[in-house]
């Protein structure tokens, strides 16, 4: 079983789409994707500096664009489908499109409302993330409670990545415990925390009139790692996690109680290879980072043992 994974918020750089681009379709898909989203994914993927499309309202379309590109390529590359799929975060969006529980263009509009109302709701109060590498997990949590900071990500054994006030944030890197590190993210809020509330009304709003498949291969969530069988569930649980935290510790347990063999992360790749290199020792991974990766992935996915 081969698992193709997408991406979640800050894995953009500079000009990262513009490999793509050269591809033949792929301009005419980023814009339609693009009329969807209501942002120059062309125009931000290929010319914007880090500081512009570090904005929510733009990395988060960008991010899940490029997911869906690399993996709409991967599969004509390949010949054939992932047999299961997943999402950091914002990433869950393209994996409901791998999964056929949404369509690309409805994907893209939901996620231009999400980076939109994610955005304003930052916009209320001044927070922000930080990761916290290393310790003890339950010194770790012991202190975000003391300073009423949420654990918004557990991403792996040893990184779990704390949200809330700014404040509390910089008293967690004066405290943090011997061994461990703070280290702030360059992100513009306090995501999967209460904080969005006002981004999980928006999006609910904007799934009420979105037709939903039920998941044709095997799609993880972010929740609890679970698999999910009901497109209508999957629709609620991409809604509710804008202010719930990210269990992708979870999902690579279930990757491996699945006895997957092989793992693929989507453009723009590389944090959650990494992930993959600690929690799921010894499975073959590929990050497509550009059109130049395809060939090994679609070699790893065409050795799948299905």
């Amino acid at each position: 079983m081969i698992v193709v994974a997408s991406p979640g918020q800050g894995s953009q750089t500079p000009g990262f789409l513009a490999p793509w681009l050269e591809l033949d379709g792929v301009a005419d898909q980023l814009a339609a994707y693009s009329e969807a989203a209501e942002v120059d994914l062309i125009a931000h993927g290929t010319e914007s500096d880090a500081d512009t499309i570090r904005d929510t309202r733009i990395a988060q379309p960008l991010i899940v664009a490029a997911s869906l590109i690399a993996a709409d390529q991967l599969t004509r590359r390949a010949g054939r489908r992932a047999d299961g799929v997943a999402g950091h975060s914002v990433g869950e969006l393209a994996a409901l499109v791998g999964a056929q529980v949404l369509q690309a263009e409805d994907a893209m509009r939901l996620v231009g409302i999400r980076g939109r109302a994610m955005a304003d709701a930052a916009a209320r109060t001044p927070t922000g993330m930080s990761a916290v590498l290393g310790g003890d997990a339950d010194d770790v949590l012991a202190l975000l409670g003391d300073l009423e900071l949420t654990p918004a990500n557990y991403n792996v054994a040893g990184q779990i990545v704390a949200a809330g006030a700014l404040p509390a944030l910089a008293q967690l890197a004066e405290r943090a415990p011997r061994g461990v590190r703070v280290m702030p993210l360059q992100v513009a809020g306090a995501f999967h925390t209460s904080y969005m509330a006002e981004a999980v009304d928006a999006l609910r709003a904007a799934v009420a009139d979105v037709a939903a498949a039920d998941p044709s291969i095997t799609l993880w969530s972010n929740r609890d790692g679970a698999v999910v069988d009901s497109g209508a569930d999957a629709l609620e649980r991409i809604v509710t996690q804008v202010s719930s935290p990210v269990r992708w510790d979870l999902c690579m347990e279930s990757f491996a109680a699945a006895g997957i063999t092989g793992f693929i992360e989507m453009a723009p790749a590389g944090a959650l290879v990494g992930l993959a290199k600690r929690g799921l020792r010894g499975i073959p991974n590929v990050a497509v980072k550009t059109p130049d990766d395809l060939d090994a992935a679609a070699e790893l996915l065409n050795g799948a043992d299905s």
